[in-house]
């Protein structure tokens, strides 16, 4: 058997457990998204999705600044999964909906603060041409602390790294915002 893809021996994080499970064809319980997202994904990338949620449990963004910058980083790079399972997360934490509607107009939607205008261009600018204008970073200086801006710049280059994934594996919506919209 090819290593890459064979079994954990021993899992150590839930992470790991769950990965483990799958690769073993234990799918008698219901499907999360995040167990259709790792069901899905090679066993090695598990630790490593592990490790990024263990991360982003440390970061101090608000939780929906965090996930207005996910959903933007995958907009641009056009990953369908990462747009429906964050709607589903975004449905599931019963966050504003409009804003996450009006999400391509943020510039002139009255829905978004400057603060948060200011941090989707720096993460539009970064995303879209990998670099930032000094301007930019100025005005998103501003508002954030040196560490929010560390944590944005995370999230995009985690969230990047979600989406190559998945469009390099041909990995689509599944529709999880409308499982969500149902419990």
């Amino acid at each position: 058997m090819d290593t890459f893809l064979a079994p954990i021996e021993n899992p150590a994080s839930p992470m790991m457990k769950l990965v483990y499970s799958m690769s073993r064809r234990q799918f008698g319980k219901v499907m999360t998204p995040l167990k259709v997202f790792v069901a899905r994904m090679p066993l090695a990338f598990g630790r490593f999705y592990g490790n990024i949620s263990k991360l982003d449990k440390k970061l101090e963004l608000p939780a929906e600044t965090q996930m207005l910058v996910r959903e933007r980083v995958a907009r641009i790079n056009v990953c369908e999964f990462c747009i429906d399972i964050g709607r589903s997360f975004v449905i599931k934490s019963r966050m504003n909906e409009a804003k996450f509607d009006a999400l391509d107009d943020y510039a002139t939607s009255p829905l978004f603060s400057d603060s948060e205008r200011a941090a989707l261009d720096y993460v539009t600018e970064l995303t879209r041409q990998k670099q930032v204008n000094p301007g930019t970073f100025t005005r998103l200086a501003r508002h954030y602390s040196e560490r929010a801006i560390c944590e944005m710049v995370w999230l995009v280059a985690s969230e990047h790294f979600y989406n190559m994934t998945n469009i390099g594996l041909n990995i689509h919506s599944d529709m999880l915002c409308d499982i969500a919209r149902k419990k």
